[in-house]
């Protein structure tokens, strides 16, 4: 349960991961805007239409101008003139939907309360992140356990999944008997996603599968399978290895930004954990 919610937190974090881009990285993204700083920027009593006696205050294109740069859209008066047009309808039909009363639905006020707290939640952890950067100590840390971790092979095996471990020995005492890998995984492997390749894995190393698995592939000789079902938490599997190649580690420079945000995110997630920790949830 504790760890649902804080993957639901981490949904909110598009402003947080902008923020340590922004501290961290050698080429800074454009800062996402938020409303307070932009009614408080020059001029922000100025309007740029007004619509039944309500002004359109000019800050509201200014902010939506700046979400548009964040995502590449060049600053230019065709662009403005849109946006202007934009935020007239937008008045326009806000106060229709007064007029009708249906900006007051519990419907309507449902909605509002969770974008609100969206907006505070994003705003918070932005905030946070800025006052709590990754540091380039941090990422080299980082990158050197991942690095260990992943080795310097990367490994072309097949496999095949059954449900017990009966089974792999069956499938074992076959292969002894001259059966073709590829065939029995044809017909007997329960992973969708290889059985149709005769139980091909395609090159990896053997940190991206379930440890036992891993582990497992990791002790065979090329052209040799497990003669013991290696058990996960998916079933039971028979693996050959066919092949072992040597694989070249990316620089922490091309994978930084990727780090980065996972190191962000895992950082986020504690200091949920540790707010909840300290809430009283009833």
């Amino acid at each position: 349960m504790k760890t649902r919610l804080v993957v639901a937190a981490l949904a909110l974090l598009p402003l947080a991961l902008a923020a340590q881009d922004s501290a961290t990285l050698p080429t800074k993204p454009a800062a996402r805007p938020t409303a307070k700083s932009a009614a408080k920027a020059p001029g922000k009593d100025e309007r740029i239409a007004t619509v039944n006696g309500v002004a359109v205050p000019k800050w509201r294109m200014d902010f939506m101008m700046q979400q548009q740069r964040s995502r590449g859209t060049q600053d230019s008066d065709e662009t403005r003139a849109m946006m202007r047009d934009e935020l007239v309808n937008r008045e326009i039909i806000v106060q229709e939907a007064q007029k009708s009363g249906i900006a007051k639905s519990a419907e309507v006020q449902n909605q509002l309360d969770v974008a609100r707290q969206e907006i505070v939640v994003s705003a918070f952890l932005s905030d946070w992140v800025r006052k709590h950067p990754i540091s380039e100590a941090e990422l080299q840390k980082e990158y050197d356990r991942a690095r260990s971790e992943t080795g310097d092979k990367e490994y072309r095996a097949r496999h095949i999944l059954v449900d017990s471990e009966d089974q792999a020995k069956g499938l074992i005492a076959d292969l002894k008997k001259g059966a073709k890998f590829a065939e029995l995984a044809e017909k007997n492997s329960k992973d969708p996603g290889s059985r149709e390749r005769g139980g091909d894995l395609d090159w990896n190393v053997p940190a991206a599968y379930d440890k036992p698995f891993g582990d497992a592939l990791a002790r065979l000789e090329k052209g040799k399978y497990t003669e013991q079902p290696v058990r996960t938490r998916y079933g039971f599997h028979v693996i050959q290895l066919d092949d072992v190649r040597q694989m070249k580690f990316p620089t922490l420079a091309e994978v930084k930004p990727r780090l980065q945000q996972q190191l962000v995110q895992n950082r986020i997630s504690g200091l949920v954990r540790e707010l909840r920790a300290k809430a009283k949830v009833e």
